[in-house]
């Protein structure tokens, strides 16, 4: 190669991992940013479409008082008795009771009276091994281990995760970080900084 053929080669290579930088970095803004968007725009879809109504928007919102009065229904003491029954109905069909039960510990988890991923704890499994997690029951003495705990260990980048139980005194909480963000930097695989 000549002087000229080796500086031309030089430039290209050089603009050539310019260009892929610049596209590698916004594809680090672009992506989150869309799949965000595409995600709630996919969800208030899904809801504005639950009731057909012709105008745009009108059936989401029906949606939301729908489940708001419900809501206050049920907070009525003398609508809670009804709610009650209803519900033991439904316990008493054996594959609704599963996905019922499931489904609705799971949103008390996160919004009911009973939050379970309020106590946010690192577990010594090891001298050189801890693991962050929630603790989900503070005593497992109904299936015959009073000392310990039952903790919930997120997976990362999933909706899963694992339940170990743990003895008490390999259990600390996490004072002053918010349950939110240990969360997040669980579920991000630590990518995520507690803040």
């Amino acid at each position: 190669m000549t002087n000229n053929q080796d500086f031309h080669f030089t430039v290209m290579t050089f603009t050539y991992k310019r260009i892929l930088s610049y596209f590698l970095r916004g594809m680090l803004f672009v992506t989150p940013l869309a799949v965000t968007f595409y995600i709630i725009y996919q969800t208030i879809l899904f809801l504005d479409n639950l009731i057909p109504v012709p105008l745009p928007g009108i059936g989401i919102l029906m949606v939301l008082a729908l489940i708001t009065f419900v809501g206050y229904l049920a907070s009525l003491f003398f609508a809670k008795p009804i709610f009650d029954w209803f519900e033991r109905g439904l316990i008493k069909i054996p594959l609704v009771n599963l996905i019922y039960t499931s489904i609705k510990d799971l949103m008390g988890a996160f919004v009911g009276d009973k939050k379970k991923f309020s106590s946010p704890v690192k577990v010594q499994l090891s001298d050189t091994f801890i693991r962050l997690g929630f603790i989900t029951q503070d005593n497992m003495g109904i299936v015959g281990e009073p000392d310990m705990v039952a903790v919930y260990f997120p997976h990362s980048y999933n909706v899963s995760g694992n339940v170990f139980l743990v003895p008490k005194d390999k259990v600390t909480p996490l004072l002053g970080v918010k349950s939110s963000d240990v969360m997040k930097f669980m579920v991000s695989g630590g990518v995520s900084p507690l803040v």
